[in-house]
């Protein structure tokens, strides 16, 4: 160990005990209001309703302070406990060459995590979903999924990786440049395609074949000046009762997705409103913001990787003894999370101020009034508490508070 080691210890440790403390925060602001539902609610959500989605938040973020515990263990022991040094020794005693050994290192290890959180998921899917008449899946469907997705991570990953180790080798200094030139094209080609060629990999989507609501969309759609391949209906019930709605997808292959279970719940008018806060995200241009924002952060990550690279405390300093191009790549990519958490709540800020615009374009553009009682339905549904700790709401949620939302779009209404 050396001082590098001391320091990631302490940021890891702080970094522990700041989620454990805004956990912490999160149960007992959410027990002590379980017991009555707000006033802004009251009319359109019974106390069993509100109760659910108390118990539920619980039975979530205790779950979540076993996870914070369990990876902060498993990150130690990958590092310092010299869990990468044995594997990548083990693939090394194969005499192979530089870049398969790091591929198979790599994806190795990528699997091999995944094994080891499988428990968690396992958990919350069979028993907390369950518990809570969320849970639509199978044993069948869940491993399923699983396999779809080791498989994509081999056909995507290999050549990734395999193409990201041969620039780190062969083009020089400026191999982080070239590297982030790589990634940058890959995330982009993965946003375009995901709708049409990942995305229906897992799940079924179908055009939306309500004639009365699609011509009232179409009229939304007309006067937002939105064009896409058409709004599709996605069979998320066949894993779960939660209803969501999204916007994906970039250029001509951009989709607007609203689950069938969503669909079930909501009126038209209610879905319109949804619909037009999903246009208004594509409106004030988010998607293209996040976009920009990811490709900077990554280039800055990489810059800096491309320094660390060349020296030995840093790989001494996280348990590896023989420094290489994979070990670097999978080092920082594992230890870096450790050192940003400073950045999530200025993340979950900026997500949040997305929100109120894109709330504030549906406004205008349907009507507020229906848009919160699709809110207050979907709120109930999803078992969604109502009253999040505040600070813990500010450091991790990507949507407003459901009260502050609520009382933002009630300014809003004629």
């Amino acid at each position: 160990m050396n001082n590098f080691s001391w320091i990631f210890l302490l940021a890891l440790g702080a970094s522990l005990v700041l989620k454990l403390w805004l956990a912490q925060r999160q149960m007992r602001n959410v027990t002590a209001n379980r017991s009555r539902v707000p006033d802004a609610f009251a009319d359109n959500i019974q106390l069993d309703a509100h109760q659910k989605a108390a118990d539920y938040t619980l039975a979530n973020t205790r779950q979540g302070r076993l996870e914070l515990v369990y990876g902060s263990l498993l990150l130690v022991a990958w590092t310092l406990g010299g869990g990468l040094q044995w594997l990548d020794s083990s693939w090394q005693q194969l005499g192979w060459a530089a870049i398969p050994t790091g591929v198979s290192m790599l994806i190795s290890a990528f699997l091999i995590m995944a094994l080891l959180d499988l428990p968690f998921s396992l958990y919350h899917t069979f028993v907390i979903e369950e518990r809570f008449g969320f849970n639509k899946t199978t044993p069948g469907v869940f491993f399923g999924d699983m396999l779809k997705q080791a498989l994509l991570m081999l056909v995507l990953g290999v050549p990734l990786v395999w193409a990201a180790l041969w620039l780190m080798q062969e083009s020089g200094q400026l191999w982080w440049f070239y590297l982030w030139l790589l990634w940058a094209g890959f995330s982009l080609a993965m946003l375009w395609a995901y709708p049409a060629i990942i995305a229906p990999l897992f799940n079924k989507f179908t055009l939306l074949d309500d004639e009365n609501l699609q011509q009232r969309i179409q009229s939304l759609l007309d006067r937002c000046g939105f064009k896409s391949k058409g709004i599709y209906v996605m069979d998320g019930s066949r894993r779960s009762g939660h209803g969501n709605a999204y916007f994906t997808g970039l250029g001509h292959n951009k989709r607007i997705v609203f689950f069938d279970t969503l669909l079930k719940t909501l009126e038209a008018d209610e879905i319109e409103a949804v619909l037009a806060h999903e246009l208004g995200h594509f409106k004030r241009r988010h998607v293209q913001k996040r976009i920009v924002t990811m490709m900077l952060m990554s280039l800055a990550g990489l810059a800096l990787l491309g320094w660390l690279i060349g020296q030995d405390w840093f790989y001494q300093g996280l348990g590896v003894q023989q420094a290489s191009n994979h070990l670097a790549l999978l080092l920082f990519l594992m230890v870096s999370p450790v050192f940003t958490v400073f950045m999530q709540p200025l993340s979950s800020w900026f997500s949040r101020k997305h929100e109120f615009e894109a709330d504030d374009y549906a406004a205008r553009q349907a009507s507020a009034a229906d848009l919160i009682r699709a809110l207050v339905k979907m709120y109930k549904e999803n078992a969604s508490t109502l009253t999040p700790d505040p600070l813990y709401s500010a450091f991790y949620d990507s949507h407003p508070p459901a009260p502050v939302r609520v009382a933002h779009l009630s300014t809003k209404m004629g």
